[in-house]
């Protein structure tokens, strides 16, 4: 046990000495650190929203968003379904959408077996072997096919959007180069977002509350300017209000979408802040098409249920690229860009609570926490020195390696710190010489049997080494459980919890046994005081 090979000696050096160079910049401003050389670690310590101050924002789904866009898409899928039917196109009228079901009328009486066989092929199983369907399929007076969402359906749908929306939520804010934002989902509709460092959350929630709902839909020139003053549109159409003041009549179904988009950027044009777009392959073909179909037409430019402008088609469009003009300024620009770049929220967000968290309250719990850890240092350390002597003293040694090892990986991970971590943390350093005691006492109980130096500190690490594996063993699994199951305090306890188990192992048994190794080799002591 306390023969170690040139290359374990040089390879725990190495641990060491790459544990003190990535804990290093923690102790430097971010400035000064981001001069370093490249070669040099440069990650630091992520700190949460309670430690480093920001904003706090919790989104609540809106529900009745959920059952449209639902409704929308059931309505285009059924009637494509219709036209593309096996046996032939079965010829349906009144397809449309009311009282929060989809509803249409089989014209040819014997085909209306055959459009319900297809309506059911249609709902899919969505409660497991309760044998919910996502929707229900009924026939009321005689020909009139009815599909009314499940509540398991719209449940399903709820939990689809609901994990969309995180991932469009978590592109958004890293848009805006914030580090280590917290979103999560609460309950079955609703989402808190946690940006460390941002002190304005007006900002945020204008980023966050807007759906980016892109579409491009042709203008219907038949629609009665009357009727659509009055919200009413002939079938087939809609009427959105334009950002420009009254309302527009387009078509139902759009051109494409934003859906297809792979790249937006804020741009110039005439002088005038713009927005560029870019199709994909797919998407670039279907503009085309419909350009090349309907020039001397207008068509409009829909965000989020709003027409930003309605441009004539001059000529085709071919290149599946263009740009979006309207009232905007510089900012405007940059935050649609982003938000189309990031996609659209699947749902409709609402923000229901907010509050920004100073950095004096912050700086109070960093404080606190680093003289909590350095007292429970000091103490650790006059405890084991003055009970187990230079062995102690060895101890100590480790027990600063181990922080300084927590500190490293949590920087180069990228882990983030919050004010349960730091209680994680003098945890770890009050239970990191636990092994020590361990293994100080089992040398002691050998030294008592009238073993030798060497053997008594042999069959002490050795011994002793079975214990502490199955006791960080439980602690780690305890650890990853409070991880899986835990919330966000929870999960940065966890984290700074198992770091802490698994360098104290190394620094404990490890660093401390090379040193005893290299301390009897050079004095070859006769006894020891422990």
């Amino acid at each position: 046990m306390l023969d170690f090979p040139r290359w374990q000696v040089w390879g725990i050096l190495a641990t060491v000495v790459a544990a003190i160079l990535f804990a290093l910049p923690n102790a430097f401003p971010e400035r000064e650190v981001a001069a370093w050389p490249p070669v040099l670690p440069r990650g630091q310590l992520n700190l949460g929203l309670d430690l480093r101050g920001g904003s706090h924002i919790l989104l609540e789904a809106d529900a009745g968003d959920i059952r449209r866009q639902r409704l929308e898409i059931l309505e285009e899928t059924v009637r494509a379904e219709l036209r593309q039917a096996e046996g032939g196109a079965i010829a349906v009228v009144d397809l449309g959408t009311t009282g929060g079901a989809v509803s249409f009328t089989v014209r040819d009486s014997p085909d209306l077996d055959r459009a319900v066989e297809l309506m059911r092929t249609l709902s899919r199983p969505v409660g497991g072997l309760t044998g919910e369907r996502s929707f229900d399929v009924e026939v009321r007076d005689g020909t009139r096919v009815v599909l009314r969402p499940t509540a398991g359906g719209l449940a399903a749908e709820t939990d689809s959007a609901m994990a969309q929306a995180v991932e469009v939520l978590r592109r958004r804010i890293d848009e805006l180069g914030t580090r280590e934002p917290t979103i999560l989902r609460q309950g079955s509709n609703r989402i808190v977002v946690q940006v460390p460092g941002l002190q304005d959350p007006e900002a945020l929630k204008a980023l966050l509350g807007k759906t980016a709902r892109l579409e491009f839909k042709l203008v219907d020139l038949e629609a009665d300017p009357k009727l659509a003053a009055e919200g009413r549109a002939p079938p087939g159409s809609q009427v959105l209000p334009s950002q420009e003041g009254g309302v527009v009549v387009v078509k139902r179904r759009p051109i494409v979408t934003g859906d297809q988009l792979v790249d937006a950027q804020p741009s110039l044009d005439k002088g005038l802040p713009v927005v560029a777009f870019r199709f994909d392959a797919a998407g670039g073909r279907r503009f085309g098409r419909a350009t090349q179909e309907n020039v001397g037409k207008p068509f409009a430019i829909i965000l989020d249920g709003e027409v930003i402008s309605a441009p004539r088609i001059n000529e085709p469009i071919l290149g599946g690229s263009g740009i979006i003009t309207g009232n905007f300024t510089t900012e405007s620009a940059n935050e649609l860009a982003i938000l189309l770049r990031s996609g659209k929220l699947p749902v409709a967000l609402k923000v229901i609570e907010e509050r920004t968290v100073g950095p004096d309250l912050g700086a109070d719990s960093i404080r606190a926490g680093a003289i909590a850890s350095a007292l429970a240092t000091l103490f650790v350390a006059a405890f084991m020195i003055a009970t187990y002597g230079r062995f102690g003293l060895f101890s100590v040694v480790a027990l600063v390696l181990n922080a300084l090892m927590i500190l490293a990986i949590m920087s180069a991970i990228g882990a983030t710190l919050t004010l349960p971590g730091i209680a994680g943390f003098v945890l770890t350093i009050g239970a990191a010489v636990d092994a020590n005691v361990l293994i100080n006492e089992r040398i002691r109980e050998e030294l008592r049997k009238g073993r030798k130096v060497v053997t008594a500190i042999e069959t002490g690490y050795r011994e002793a080494f079975r214990a502490i594996l199955d006791a960080n063993v439980t602690n780690v699994i305890a650890a990853i459980l409070l991880f899986s199951f835990g919330s966000g305090p929870v999960k940065g306890f966890a984290v700074v919890l198992t770091i802490g188990i698994m360098t104290s192992v190394f620094t404990a048994v490890t660093v401390t046994r090379l040193m005893v190794a290299r301390y009897v080799r050079a004095n070859r002591p006769a006894a020891l005081a422990l």
